[in-house]
């Protein structure tokens, strides 16, 4: 059984939990008052067989739900249910208000902060007896670019953000005429540099590179820093910066612009 505890103007969004578990594990198996009380019912004696029965306390922790005695009385109950490993109670954090001293040594689910969706998914997983992590930064780079331009000069600085990457090796695409940019290296007295022109790019788009690779690797309070400007005083963009991430295999790195 599946108790879902909660207070009653928490409903619009207890209830969307509710019809959800009812259409995966069947409203036998989920204790939700509006369709496991029925009118006639003794509502003590129906609380007292759905916590009885159930092997999964959800307590909806709201400003709400901490105000009702009745919660009050359900929740401390599967407290002591849980303490004898009769029941697994999870809080289901629903808005600011702080978390009970008798729940703060819990994890619990952050429905406010990470949406319904989210606290779904893990509430199901728990069910299942799955773990509930997913990766939830599938677009992580350790390498950011950051571009400051002033009129013809663009000065970029590829940073690693969290650790050491070993490989100091960029490509940086541009539509520009490559022989009217001029490059500084200002963070690195010796590099290794070429140039190609109309290079394929992604979705059949052809590029300007110039290669730049120096012999260590970055660091968070070492950054490689190049500074390219056209020697006509013409305006040019950088449209795409990539790492090597293996032997001529580049992938590109997120960029920020500096004003």
């Amino acid at each position: 059984m599946i108790f879902l505890s909660h207070n009653y103007k928490d409903k619009p969004v207890v209830e969307q939990v509710a019809i959800k578990l009812r259409s995966i594990f069947g409203q036998n198996k989920v204790f939700y008052d509006s369709w496991s009380i029925q009118p006639g019912d003794g509502i003590i004696d129906k609380m007292e067989k759905g916590l009885t029965d159930c092997k999964f306390f959800f307590f909806f922790v709201s400003s709400n739900s901490l105000q009702s005695q009745m919660v009050k009385m359900e929740w401390q109950n599967a407290i002591f249910k849980a303490a004898q490993n009769a029941i697994r109670l999870i809080p289901v954090r629903m808005d600011n208000c702080e978390m009970p001293f008798l729940l703060t040594q819990t994890l619990y689910i952050d429905l406010y902060t990470n949406g319904i969706d989210v606290a779904l998914r893990q509430i199901i997983d728990v069910i299942n007896g799955n773990n509930t992590f997913r990766n939830s930064n599938t677009n992580f780079s350790n390498l950011q670019a950051s571009i400051r331009k002033t009129n013809n000069t663009l000065e970029i600085e590829c940073t690693a953000k969290f650790y050491l990457e070993p490989v100091c090796s960029f490509a940086f695409c541009t539509q520009a005429n490559l022989e009217e940019i001029k490059i500084e290296v200002c963070s690195d007295s010796y590099y290794e540099s070429s140039r190609s022109i109309n290079s394929q790019y992604e979705h059949g788009k052809t590029t300007n590179v110039i290669y730049l690779k120096v012999s260590r690797g970055i660091l968070p309070d070492f950054p490689f820093i190049v500074r390219f400007l056209n020697i006509y005083n013409k305006p040019f963009e950088i449209e795409s910066i990539l790492h090597e991430i293996k032997k001529d295999y580049f992938g590109s790195i997120p960029i920020i612009f500096i004003k």
